[in-house]
């Protein structure tokens, strides 16, 4: 059974997360310090909230060097919603350095008229390139999405997919060598969700 770590911040929306793999037969064990890692297969970082105190939140765990090593060894981890966020660089939403494990920036969505932010609700995904998570031959996926930053890569041959927003598309999943994340909610997008975290699941079992 795949050993999925859960980290715990106290801004992550754990259990729908927790529930969603467990569905999915993973074993979900929650990670509060760097010694909680060492038996997981791959790390699942959530979050709900703003920048900064998220951030805080990680170093006063003892999570933030850690969580870069792990990516660096080149070893599994999916963000999902703010937990994407904070693999950059740094936000427009506040100072604080991110983890930056993928080069880039966090900005504020473009305001457009018509275009309520946050942006929230069901919309269908623009594939970007291939990924375990979102292969180029998936069927169409409708996800949900609330939020009001979007990351822009340094280098957008990491953008898995975008998301249609105003008058342009912003971006809604990235992956980086063992690192991928979604803007969107995977765990409350329904049969398409599911089959996400199902296809990294399967791909975390099967690395070598």
């Amino acid at each position: 059974m795949t050993r999925i770590g859960l980290i715990d911040y106290g801004m992550g929306n754990l259990h729908s997360v927790q529930r969603a793999l467990e569905r999915l037969e993973a074993e979900v064990v929650a990670v509060h310090t760097p010694t909680d890692m060492e038996t997981c297969d791959a790390l699942v970082l959530p979050g709900v909230g703003a920048f900064d105190p998220a951030m805080e939140r990680l170093h006063g765990s003892g999570l933030v060097p850690a969580i870069r090593q792990w990516c660096s060894a080149g070893k599994p981890l999916l963000g999902i919603c703010l937990g994407l966020q904070l693999l950059f660089e740094a936000s427009d939403e506040g100072r604080a350095a991110g983890l930056g494990v993928i080069p880039g920036r966090v900005k504020a969505l473009p305001r457009s008229p018509g275009q309520p932010i946050p942006h929230m609700g069901w919309a269908p995904l623009l594939p970007a390139s291939s990924s375990p998570l979102l292969p180029q031959d998936a069927a169409e996926a409708w996800v949900y999405f609330v939020h009001s930053f979007a990351a822009e890569p340094s280098d957008p041959s990491c953008i898995n997919a975008r998301v249609a927003f105003g008058h342009g598309a912003v971006t809604a999943a990235v992956w980086q060598g063992a690192v991928g994340a979604c803007q969107f909610h995977p765990e409350k997008s329904s049969q398409a969700g599911q089959d996400m975290l199902h296809r990294w699941l399967r791909w975390v079992a099967d690395r070598p």
